[in-house]
């Protein structure tokens, strides 16, 4: 048996988590004060996953950069690929908050999406 610990991200308690396991099995978790931390701990430990943020280059905008973030969250371990593909992309203003920038980012599943506005001048 394996005992990992963690500090729940999931509201702001930030309890104090001890994952027990045998091999890949999550065999017990304590320390969490509600259920969504006994969901984190079990998703972190076997598949953790992030929503990544992030900015875009724009041209021709108020703005010359615009933040954008994952629909979802992705594969921790394809967070530097999503990464990589976001620095090859430069947008036309005008841009609107939850249009879709870049489908299925590093094959993930997932698309990302602008997460504020900037018009075109």
């Amino acid at each position: 048996m394996e005992e990992r610990n963690l500090i729940c991200i999931n509201c702001p308690m930030g309890c104090a988590l001890a994952v027990t396991m045998n091999g890949t099995e999550v065999v017990k978790v304590s320390g969490n004060t509600c259920k969504r931390g006994d969901i984190y701990a079990r998703k972190e430990v076997t598949n953790p996953t992030r929503i990544v943020t992030s900015t875009i280059r724009v041209t021709g905008g108020d703005e010359s950069m615009v933040s954008v973030k994952t629909k979802e969250d992705i594969p921790k371990g394809k967070i530097m690929d999503c990464v990589k593909a976001l620095k090859e992309v430069t947008l036309n203003a005008p841009v609107c908050i939850g249009e879709v920038i870049l489908e299925n980012v590093a094959d993930t599943g997932t698309d990302i999406v602008a997460t504020k506005n900037v018009r075109a001048v």
